[in-house]
């Protein structure tokens, strides 16, 4: 087999709808559009969930409980396994030095260490959260926490 014998599989590319190209197309004179109203038009249509002046169902239902994402933190999350790779004995793991070697982006409210992967650096950590893996990683390569 060689480039010039390749071809797609069949019915795999399919042609699109040539719209207004005469009446024996399928698609001429209104193009699928019908005949006339809001619809026909250029640009026309009603917003997403407009019910044609009914009351919109959105409106319609009642509005109950509480909704926590106003008020909930986001979390960027870092792995033991990177911070082993990017960090040099004696330094600290801290917002600022995580977003220089760019292991978060540093637009999130708090910072979570997991103890995914190998560890084994002597480093200070500065974070808000450690889950529990990898804060026995941490003590154990004789790291510390604060």
């Amino acid at each position: 087999m060689k480039l010039h014998d390749l071809k797609p599989a069949d019915n795999a590319n399919k042609n699109r709808k040539r719209r207004g190209r005469g009446g024996s197309s399928g698609l001429g004179t209104t193009s699928g559009r019908g005949h006339k109203g809001q619809k026909a038009r250029s640009g026309g249509g009603v917003r997403p969930g407009f019910e044609g002046g009914q009351m919109p169902i959105t409106r319609r239902l009642p509005k109950r409980g509480f909704n926590n994402s106003k008020f909930a933190k986001t979390v960027e999350i870092v792995n033991l396994s990177d911070i082993d790779i990017k960090y040099a004995d004696g330094e600290t793991v801290n917002r600022e030095t995580l977003v220089e070697k760019r292991l978060i982006k540093g637009n999130k409210d708090l910072i979570k260490v997991l103890g995914e992967g190998d560890f084994s650096k002597k480093l200070t950590f500065d974070v808000d959260k450690v889950s529990g893996s990898a804060e026995e990683k941490i003590k154990k390569a004789g790291s510390e926490l604060s």
